[in-house]
């Protein structure tokens, strides 16, 4: 079954709920499972809980069929998303346009090609969809 991957800030933003829409719509339409995701850093002192993203996400949408929450702790989002994605083994991952530019620096950092699209599709065979 198809893996869509799509992290969120919580409180779900603007920008998240353009995203999350996107992922779901691909996740529906693709047939796929919706990892819905969102980091606790650790430095932040504030924890989300699985069943906040939860609530968050169906008063926004609904209740959403065939979706995992996902809240891992991490340092650095960028990282945690890109750990998170190969966890899951994701096909796709649907990000929003502000991320693009922090993840491709986490990228750069581990490769010389800064080009998100490619080291995902390269590294963790997954397509990216960015939003925004």
């Amino acid at each position: 079954m198809t893996q869509v991957v799509v992290p969120v800030r919580y409180p779900l933003s603007e920008h998240s709920r353009g995203t999350l829409a996107e992922a779901i719509q691909i996740a529906e339409k693709e047939a796929a499972s919706l990892t819905v995701l969102h980091i606790n850093l650790y430095q932040s002192g504030r924890q989300v809980t699985r069943s906040q993203l939860k609530s968050a996400v169906e008063a926004e949408f609904g209740r959403i069929e065939n979706v995992r929450y996902s809240v891992p702790k991490g340092l650095f989002v960028e990282q945690a998303i890109l750990e998170e994605i190969a966890a899951e083994e994701a096909d796709v991952v649907v990000i929003g346009k502000k991320q693009v530019g922090r993840l491709r620096q986490v990228i750069r950092r581990l490769t010389d090609d800064p080009e998100i699209e490619a080291f995902l599709r390269d590294r963790l065979d997954c397509r990216v969809v960015t939003v925004g």
